[in-house]
Parts: structure tokens; C-alpha cells; sequence
């Protein structure tokens, strides 16, 4: 699998998804986040997916099964930049992922998950 970036901005893991990735790259992805939010004791991960033009149901459950994962290591998942034509796309296809929080932007989502407060 080629590597997913993962950089810590100020307690909270960006991710930002480069390209369309196969089933066992998102797997992997999940691990590895899971991981990385113990490792570095993250209170927040944004995962940045405004370069995809589609999202299978397979990534979206998946997505949606690392912010479980993620909340119960005390960070929150927002899920960044998803483009209009996939919102709808999920919809269509009847993916309802309750609990899984959505911004426009990487801004709008360190936001959300309190970037630049402290850690309680």
C-alpha cells in the first residue's frame, strides 16, 4: 500500500487521501489511524477526501467504523472536503453513517474538533 499521509497539526491528525484507494489500502488506513491516535495521543483526525471523486460503500462503512474506533480512544473523526456529487452518491446508495461528522474544509474541521485548545 502507498502510504496515506499523516501529519499532526497541534494535537489533531490530518489525513489526506492522495488517490482512490483499493479495499486492502483501507483497511490498512484504518489501522494504521487507530495506531497513530494512541501513538500520539491525538484528540482530533481529519480525514481529507476532496480529491475523490467517488467513495464506495466499502470506504464510507469503513470511515464510518474509524470514527467509532477513533471515539472510543477519546478523539473525533470528521471527515473534510467531500464534494457534493458524493454526498449524493451515498445518499442514492441509502448510506445512512450515523455519527460520522462532515465539514467543507479542513478549517471548518479543525473547528470542529477544537484545534488550539488544550487538551483536557
Amino acid at each position: 500500500m502507498a502510504r496515506v499521509p499523516v501529519v499532526n497539526v497541534g494535537g489533531v491528525l490530518l489525513v489526506s487521501i492522495q488517490d482512490e484507494l483499493v479495499d486492502d489500502s483501507v483497511a490498512e488506513l484504518q489501522q494504521h489511524l487507530t495506531e497513530q491516535v494512541v501513538a500520539q495521543r491525538a484528540r482530533g483526525v481529519l480525514i481529507d477526501i476532496s480529491v475523490l471523486d467517488v467513495v464506495d460503500s466499502f470506504l464510507a462503512r469503513t470511515l464510518h467504523d474509524i470514527a467509532a474506533a477513533t471515539s472510543l480512544l477519546a478523539a473525533q473523526t470528521v471527515v473534510v472536503g467531500m464534494r457534493p456529487a458524493v454526498a449524493i452518491t451515498l445518499v442514492e446508495l441509502g448510506l445512512m453513517l450515523p455519527g460520522l461528522r462532515t465539514a467543507l474544509s479542513v478549517d471548518d474541521g479543525l473547528a470542529l474538533v477544537g484545534h488550539g485548545t488544550a487538551r483536557p
